[in-house]
């Protein structure tokens, strides 16, 4: 995987979201089938394709402190995505009769892309709903033509989720860099002046209630304007921390009953993502969003290999998905 290299404008210090926890034991997340007590893992299986995430790339214009893939205006560790690839993608999603709803662009910005406008028409046109998780910044508003057209021809099944960090400027800004919150908010702004269907995706502080971020947010889409309802989950995701290097439990089979939980409400119970690792010839099918580089969770060339099951043995699959209770798709 390669590093990124911060932008000028990227921030200088720690991440104001860092979690403060010993370090991973490395013996934990070692083994696919055994955790380090010697307790049978987890696995997920695909009960059904209702998501199917295309990383657009990983090259961004801004550098944030904590960004889990390393986005930035270098690092190009996934290659853009292109197209015909994603056509490719969706019909085999036709072929194989799979029930997807939705399809999820992510990067880096997406809007970098040369190719996404492409993308997003061709999703549309099938009569997919699409999801664009963007900065709402420059990359996006030199499209914003074509943009409205999109809205006007296909209105909500299309949603754009703002990555908006906090709803203070400055801790924004000491994850995202300087001058990046006036113009997310810009950005912001004129997507719910346009009348698009408009989500926002935020963090909390360490010591943050969730109830207090969502008032603090709510204050801020009143006062600019912005038609958001910061009470809906669906419409402002609060998204927990991740931090691979920090210790975390690892998931075993007891931990369904114990913590009431089912299998099928784990991301990768419904979801897959697409990535194209610089060097490979061809995208291959990853098994979230949030492990696009680690081999163990490489499934395969196409849908149809990569809809077996899948171990929970990344500490991203603890933090984020079973203890966190999180899901990247709408």
């Amino acid at each position: 995987m390669s590093t990124s290299t911060k932008s000028r404008n990227a921030p200088t210090g720690p991440s104001p979201f860092a979690i403060e926890a010993a370090a991973l034991p490395v013996e934990k997340f070692s083994d696919p089938e055994i955790t380090a007590r010697g307790e049978p893992r987890a696995h997920v299986p695909l009960f059904r394709l209702e998501t199917l995430w295309f990383n657009t790339g990983t090259l961004c214009n801004l550098a944030c402190a904590s960004c889990y893939i390393e986005s930035s205006p270098t690092n190009d560790a996934l290659v853009y995505i292109a197209a015909k690839d994603v056509s490719r993608f969706l019909d085999e999603i036709a072929s194989e009769g799979m029930a997807t709803r939705e399809i999820g662009f992510t990067g880096g910005e997406p809007f970098m892309n040369p190719d996404m406008l492409a993308m997003l028409e061709d999703t549309l046109d099938r009569g997919f709903e699409a999801l664009v998780l963007t900065n709402a910044m420059k990359p996006m508003r030199r499209h914003e033509a074509a943009l409205v057209a999109l809205r006007e021809k296909h209105g909500d099944r299309l949603t754009l989720r703002v990555s908006l960090d906090h709803h203070t400027q400055t801790v924004h800004e000491a994850e995202r860099g300087p001058r990046s919150w006036d113009a997310a908010m810009e950005g912001l702004r004129w997507l719910s002046r346009e009348g698009f269907s408009l989500a926002v995706a935020g963090r909390l502080l360490p010591g943050e209630g969730e109830a207090e971020a969502r008032q603090h947010y709510a204050a801020l889409f009143e006062r600019e304007g912005i038609r958001v309802d910061a009470q809906n989950p669906l419409r402002l995701v609060l998204f927990p921390e991740m931090d691979e290097s920090k210790d975390i439990a690892e998931i075993t089979t007891a931990c369904w009953s114990i913590l009431d939980k089912s299998p099928s409400e784990v991301m990768c119970a419904t979801s897959r993502m697409v990535v194209h690792r610089k060097g490979e010839a061809a995208p291959r099918v990853a098994a979230c969003t949030l492990i696009p580089y680690d081999p163990g969770f490489d499934m395969g060339a196409d849908l149809k290999e990569a809809s077996r099951e899948i171990s929970l043995n990344h500490p991203h699959c603890a933090r984020f998905c079973v203890l966190g209770g999180a899901s990247c798709s709408a």
